[in-house]
Order: C-alpha cells, then sequence, then structure tokens
C-alpha cells in the first residue's frame, strides 16, 4: 500500500509550534495550494490543506513565516471526534516527513521591532504580496 503525498503552496500564517506532553515539537499549520486549472471566473481557485510537522518542527517555524512558499512530502492521516453538539466530525490532514522552503525568509520584524536576518540560503525566487492565493 502506498500513502505518499507531495504539495507545495504557501502558509496561510505563521506556524503554530507546540510542545507535547511527551516533550515533542510539532508545528501545525495550513498551506494553500492552487489548483492547476481556473474556474468558470477564469480565476485559479486553491485548496487549504491542514498539515502536521513532527521532525524538525522547530527548524520550519523559525525560518518561515505567513506566505512563505515551501513544498512538502508526507501521509494522508484521517480521523474523527465528536464535537460539543456530539456530531461526528471527519478530520483530515498531512503529517509532514520532508519539507523544502523555495524561497528565502523575508526580513520582517520580531516583537522588539529589530528586524530579523533572512536564511543565508538564497535561491534568488523573487516574490511579492500579489502572488499570495489569499
Amino acid at each position: 500500500m502506498l500513502n505518499q503525498v507531495a504539495l507545495v503552496g504557501r502558509l496561510t500564517r505563521d506556524v503554530d509550534l507546540r510542545t507535547t506532553q511527551a516533550g515533542k515539537d510539532v508545528g501545525q499549520f495550513i498551506l494553500a495550494v492552487n489548483r492547476n486549472y481556473k474556474n468558470s471566473n477564469g480565476e485559479v481557485d486553491a485548496d487549504f490543506i491542514t498539515c502536521q510537522a513532527w521532525r524538525n518542527a522547530n527548524v520550519l517555524s523559525q525560518y518561515t513565516h505567513k506566505g512563505s512558499l515551501i513544498s512538502i512530502t508526507g501521509q494522508i492521516k484521517t480521523g474523527s471526534y465528536d464535537n460539543k453538539q456530539g456530531q461526528r466530525v471527519y478530520t483530515t490532514d498531512i503529517v509532514v516527513d520532508h519539507f523544502d522552503f523555495l524561497e528565502s525568509k523575508s526580513t520582517k520584524p520580531n516583537s522588539s521591532g529589530q528586524s530579523k536576518q533572512p536564511r543565508p540560503h538564497d535561491d534568488g525566487i523573487n516574490i511579492s504580496d500579489d502572488d499570495l492565493p489569499f
């Protein structure tokens, strides 16, 4: 059996980095992935895919931000739970095995107002806010 997914998209917000009770880091995020066709209005729609990164979640959180372009590979994980109204809710997530940065991190101010330095690697991709699907 094969359960493998490969996606390229942009983060819809910063990675939500948490630590489990067992001391493992997990990063949760939503990846906006453009469809490869246009809708009836001539626009490209996007799918918003919930992802979990366990390995190197702290690296993903440190070097990305809302709008960052990344590629991921992983597996589909399905589950379900009962919500507060007693209704069954079904979930589908991607558990990330590997990710790649597809652009350098933009310089952005931190909470103290000082700028963070971009990653030392510059792949030459120039992305503007107009390129974001949201």
